[in-house]
């Protein structure tokens, strides 16, 4: 067997990071593994060991007929690119429903073509219709990342819920820094440098709190952090991140983690990050619909809040930092939540799917 993955922009984000996993799990069990994405940037994609990587172009730009363009004229090239590449025994895996390009030339050559679903939230409608429409046309089999994406996006093609996980270097890590010492209260997020995850509501919270700390990593640059705040006044209580490789740091010297995303503008499938910060016994603050209520019970390792709701959300955080009891007992529940998402789920389920084609 040969597995040909396709994943459109490479950077640390959450959906490229799960493809890495993947492919290491699918290497790691002898597969001839094949990697295309774009080779302008870092990511987790980068340099994987015994995964034959190749590159096609695309780049990711703010202007969104700019970036319409780029989209289709980099499916164009892996488009061709995998017609000459691409044999009829070959497994496709397309990561994300973007590489459209890789499904129609699968579906062409006769392979075996896997989606690994991860969005819903995508605009305008008229794209997020053309790129369902080719999975739709174009897959054996679709991998969604949550049951609630599975409902959320019903096709009538053979469907897997397979659940993110923690890398167990993650969790070995994670496990080390359990119990060490936090100097100070932390408020934590991380997410993209966009209104629809809830960046402008975690400025708030951190100005209504000025007694405790608010760090936000975003991924994103410097001079794009700056382009986004330069209307604003930061609080000296929000500390803003660029993109970070090792969010560690982050997650060990925090008490709280949230994830703010717009209910109305972005519905999260799954939510990642609030799974690596509950490996860190974090209590969690996040929306009250998507994927995030399958790693999420009210009032047992979190709470489910409108994003728009600040002053609910500011009582829970003052009621977890002030009350030792309450905190520990969450803390001690997000720790037990997380250990089901763990590495050897993730690779026997993902080889079965792989095994059974």
């Amino acid at each position: 067997m040969r597995v040909v993955a396709v994943h459109l922009l490479n950077d640390y984000s959450g959906s490229p990071k799960v493809l890495m996993q993947l492919v290491k799990g699918f290497v790691k069990n002898d597969i001839e593994t094949h990697l295309y994405t774009c080779g302008t940037r870092e990511g987790f994609l980068s340099n994987i060991p015994k995964v034959n990587h190749h590159f096609y172009w695309y780049r990711f730009v703010k202007n969104p007929i700019l970036r319409l363009l780029f989209l289709t004229f980099s499916q164009l090239f892996i488009g061709l690119k995998l017609i000459f590449f691409l044999k009829k025994t070959d497994v496709l895996y397309v990561n994300t429903v973007l590489p459209f390009g890789a499904g129609i030339a699968g579906k062409l050559k006769g392979c075996i073509v896997i989606y690994h679903i991860h969005e819903t939230s995508m605009k305008p409608k008229i794209l997020k219709d053309f790129l369902f429409g080719i999975v739709n046309w174009s897959a054996s089999e679709v991998v969604y990342v949550s049951n609630f994406l599975a409902k959320q996006e019903f096709m009538d093609i053979k469907k897997n819920v397979l659940y993110n996980v923690l890398e167990e270097s993650f969790v070995e890590i994670a496990y080390k820094n359990l119990n060490k010492e936090k100097e100070t209260k932390i408020i934590l997020m991380i997410c993209s440098l966009k209104a629809y995850k809830g960046v402008n509501e975690f400025l708030k919270l951190a100005k209504i709190n000025p007694h405790y700390t608010f760090k936000l990593v975003v991924n994103a640059n410097q001079s794009e952090i700056r382009e986004y705040y330069k209307n604003d006044v930061i609080p000296p209580n929000l500390n803003i991140y660029p993109t970070q490789k090792d969010t560690h740091k982050f997650y060990q010297e925090a008490s709280i983690l949230l994830n703010l995303s717009d209910v109305n503008l972005w519905v999260e499938t799954f939510g990642l990050t609030i799974l690596e910060g509950m490996a860190y016994g974090l209590p969690v603050i996040v929306p009250p619909v998507g994927g995030v209520v399958e790693l999420v019970e009210e009032g047992k390792n979190g709470y489910l809040i409108d994003s728009k709701n600040i002053d609910l959300i500011s009582k829970k955080i003052n009621e977890l930092l002030t009350d030792a009891i309450l905190y520990n007992k969450m803390s001690q529940e997000s720790l037990e939540k997380s250990k089901f998402f763990g590495q050897e789920y993730f690779e026997s389920e993902s080889l079965r799917i792989i095994s059974k084609i």
